[in-house]
């Protein structure tokens, strides 16, 4: 769907995130007109399991169709997602919901939170956390 559904498929995960927002406005009409079309194709119907998947890579075979528009408005979203990906233990990054937060799963909570603190230090006008 579009969001509209919402069901529980697997029990809580325990990745540790980093989150980050560069700062810059992201409205959400903005990114939906300019979404390529309305209709996407559906996601797999494989849902998460955690007997079979390991979940950031079960999270990179989907993906965020307001990801392109979001980085179409805003660049800096890119940014955000490049700083994410170069910190060790990165295992996935990617922008949340219609932006301008990305987050990352990272392996351990000392790489999330050294993540974290090195993006911050070069980057302090964004908003950066460790989850």
């Amino acid at each position: 769907g579009i969001g509209e559904r919402v069901e529980p498929v697997f029990g809580p995960l325990e990745w540790p995130l980093v989150l980050v927002n560069p700062g810059v406005p992201v409205p959400t009409g903005e990114v939906f007109a300019r979404l390529a079309t309305p209709d996407n194709a559906p996601m797999e119907d494989e849902l998460y399991d955690p007997a079979f998947f390991e979940f950031p890579d079960w999270l990179g075979r989907q993906r965020n169709d307001l990801q392109p528009a979001a980085l179409d408005i805003a660049p800096a979203i890119g940014d955000a997602l490049e700083a994410l990906l170069a910190e060790t233990g990165c295992r996935f990054a990617r922008m949340s919901g219609s932006g301008a937060t990305c987050f990352g799963i990272f392996d351990t909570e000392a790489d999330a939170e050294e993540a974290a603190r090195a993006i911050g230090a070069a980057h302090p006008e964004w908003w950066t956390a460790a989850t």
